[in-house]
């Protein structure tokens, strides 16, 4: 196998060698992503704000519901079911984009010199964007509702950790397999759609049933969102052991998915 297809770990860190690659595709991504739109780069801060919003009308209003050991507070419900739906969004938006990332970017296949690996990298750091913006929302409601967050929200980007390793490894993973699977994009926009309802964002985990609890624990997410929500909202530490268990996790997933895109990546050409 060639150097340019290692294997190799340490491969995995080609993304600093290419770091300004990087932040030059994201940029441009993002700049073009509201191109010709009325209010522009705007609309990054409003799509959060209108889905918060919503989403509070609707479970907080409309179906009442209420998280385990707070109180009956709409903004609290806000603040706890946003703080979830952050982890949710940059795990789907990456998800999402993932089998399409070659084929959208066919033109770079049949460049040698062109680094493929980074695509990935590319669609985390346009979805780090979003994740940044919606956290200074989240941010600033709390201050207005309550005050100063508590000092453990400094922890919030040490929790997203785990998170961003699985992204990568799923999203090389889906990359690959996309060029040869034309149909895995449609099928990941259901399980997408699925994740979403089986992950504690609109409730939590203590409003099922004990039978049905394990599922969400199989979801690895739900040890995500509960930690986010415990160093923003909650003031509370994450659980270290939890927290290196899901860590551990997330590197291996993220190893598997590189492996496999570097072996599967020299058919690309002959594919497309």
């Amino acid at each position: 196998m060639s150097r340019d297809h290692s294997v190799s770990p340490m491969s995995m860190l080609s993304f600093y060698t290419n770091r300004h690659l990087i932040i030059t595709l994201v940029r441009r991504e993002v700049a073009a992503r509201y191109r010709g739109s009325l209010f522009g780069n705007l609309w990054a801060l409003f799509t959060p704000l209108f889905m918060l919003a919503v989403y509070t009308f609707i479970f907080s209003v409309v179906f009442k519901a209420r998280w385990s050991g707070g109180s009956d507070s709409r903004s609290e419900f806000a603040l706890v079911l946003f703080a979830g739906l952050m982890v949710f969004n940059l795990f789907s938006e990456c998800f999402n984009r993932a089998p399409r990332l070659i084929l959208e970017n066919v033109n770079y296949v049949k460049k040698v010199v062109f680094p493929l690996d980074i695509l990935p990298w590319v669609a985390l750091g346009s979805a780090m964007i979003n994740l940044v913006i919606s956290f200074l929302v989240w941010i600033a409601f709390y201050t207005i509702a309550f005050g100063i967050p508590p000092v453990t929200a400094l922890l919030f980007p040490v929790v997203i950790l785990p998170l961003a390793f699985l992204v990568m490894g799923v999203s090389w993973a889906l990359a690959a397999m996309g060029v040869y699977l034309r149909d895995l994009s449609q099928l990941v926009g259901v399980i997408s759609t699925i994740l979403m309802f089986l992950s504690p964002i609109f409730y939590p985990v203590e409003a099922l049933p004990e039978e049905y609890r394990h599922w969400l624990n199989i979801n690895p997410l739900t040890p995500v969102i509960a930690q986010v929500r415990d160093v923003l909202y909650w003031g509370k530490l994450p659980s270290w052991e939890s927290y290196g268990m899901t860590l551990i996790a997330g590197i291996a997933v993220m190893y598997a998915g590189f492996a496999l895109f570097q072996k599967t990546r020299k058919g690309f050409a002959d594919v497309l």
